[in-house]
């Protein structure tokens, strides 16, 4: 029996012929053009040699930089042209998540991180590319001291813009500088958020007096979302047991956006006779609106007569877009209400002598299937619903998308 030959790679064999001078030389000039063999290089020495302080830093430095040159080029063409395709997009986000998360686990020196936000802070500023939480992450990713988060501050100071004026606010306050985070606070004095936030400042450095002044403030002047600064507001009524103030200002934050969530908080902190003086007040809310916001509420409080009301007014709309809110709504009052909610659903049919695309033919064919339900299982009347289906099968017989829709979800359409 012969001896199995087993062949050695022909590179390999080349490189254990070489010396060492040799193979420095080869990886030297493959590494030098291309940045990918480059990173590999770094990554597999510093995995299998033991690295002083000092070069462990310097191979983290090369790393991070040659990730970043690795994705500039791409990331420029997205700023350029204000965004690209989502693959590249994908792997863009990709190639930023890496070079975050080296940085955030690096021994990089400052020099390293100072020089990678410079040329990240061109595209923070021009906020062209579609990347600007990844980025705004990479910048906050090569601050390790209290000197780069200033740097950084600084930096997004000097942009004038709204978003990046309030990065530079939080990293200000951060850094316990309490000069500039009120310098660049005062700046802007707009949104219930704006007042909220500088209260807030104050309250957590014990200046009750100026905190409760901002808050109240902000109150007249505010504009926007108010409800940070109500809640803010309520919890010190409640502390000093201004049990009037603080009912008022939580009946504001339960209404501003009402829902069956806040309704339900606002009267499980009511006594009943409290609830019994703001109720009315809510209800005269959901009286003046036909928002479908409010059904849950309506169902909430068995006014079955109200919630059918809203739903009616609205129709169904056949194409799956209604709120989840409006069909558990529609299911709940089928047994209440069965020709009402019929004829909802009979709202969402539309045109079924008409021709349309088999994504419409689908579209239509599961509200029948709710229609069939109402008059077979709700109102049990199936020879009105063989007599109705009939007529619709008919009308449509020489539509055989149609037919194939309506046939592969319908109970006996193909009896019919």
């Amino acid at each position: 029996m012969s001896k199995k030959i087993i062949k050695t790679d022909p590179l390999v064999e080349l490189l254990e012929a070489a010396d060492r001078e040799m193979l420095i030389k080869l990886i030297s000039e493959l590494a030098e053009h291309r940045l990918d063999v480059r990173r590999e290089c770094f990554d597999y020495l510093n995995k299998h040699l033991s690295l002083s302080t000092a070069q462990r830093s310097d191979s983290d430095g090369e790393i991070i930089m040659v990730l970043w040159n690795e994705l500039y080029s791409d990331l420029q063409d997205f700023d350029e042209c204000g965004g690209g395709d989502y693959d590249r997009e994908d792997n863009l986000i990709e190639q930023l998540a890496d070079l975050i998360n080296k940085l955030e686990n690096s021994t990089a020196e400052e020099k390293v991180r100072r020089a990678l936000l410079e040329e990240v802070m061109p595209f923070i500023i021009s906020s062209n590319a579609g990347f600007d939480d990844q980025l705004y992450e990479l910048a906050y990713a090569t601050c390790s001291s209290d000197d780069d988060w200033r740097c950084l501050a600084q930096m997004l100071e000097g942009i004038n813009q709204d978003w990046p004026t309030k990065q530079a606010r939080d990293i200000y306050q951060k850094l316990g500088d309490r000069v500039k985070y009120l310098e660049l606070r005062h700046k802007k004095m707009k949104y219930g958020d704006d007042y909220h936030d500088l209260a807030t400042f104050y309250w957590d450095e014990g200046n009750r007096k100026e905190a409760l002044s901002v808050a109240e403030e902000g109150m007249k002047k505010g504009v926007g979302r108010m409800d940070g600064l109500r809640k803010f507001l309520s919890d010190r009524a409640l502390e000093e047991g201004n049990r009037e103030k603080y009912l008022a200002l939580q009946f504001e934050l339960a209404t501003e956006y009402l829902s069956l969530e806040t309704y339900n908080t606002f009267k499980n902190i009511c006594s009943v006779e409290e609830w019994s003086a703001f109720e009315p007040k809510i209800v005269e809310l959901l009286d003046k609106s036909r928002s479908t916001g409010y059904l849950k509420i309506r169902m909430h409080r068995e006014e079955y007569e109200e919630a059918l009301a809203i739903l009616l007014k609205r129709n169904h709309s056949g194409y799956g877009g209604e709120s989840g809110d409006e069909l558990t709504t529609a299911k709940e009052l089928e047994q209440r209400f069965p020709e009402q909610i019929l004829t909802y659903y009979l709202s969402g049919i539309g045109n079924l002598n008409s021709n349309a695309s088999r994504n419409e033919y689908a579209n239509r064919a599961g509200v029948m299937v709710k229609v069939r339900h109402m008059l077979v299982d709700v109102i049990k009347d199936e020879a009105r619903w063989t007599l109705f289906a009939g007529k619709v099968k008919a009308d449509n017989l020489r539509r055989p998308a149609f037919q194939e829709e309506f046939g592969s979800v319908i109970a006996g359409w193909g009896d019919l």
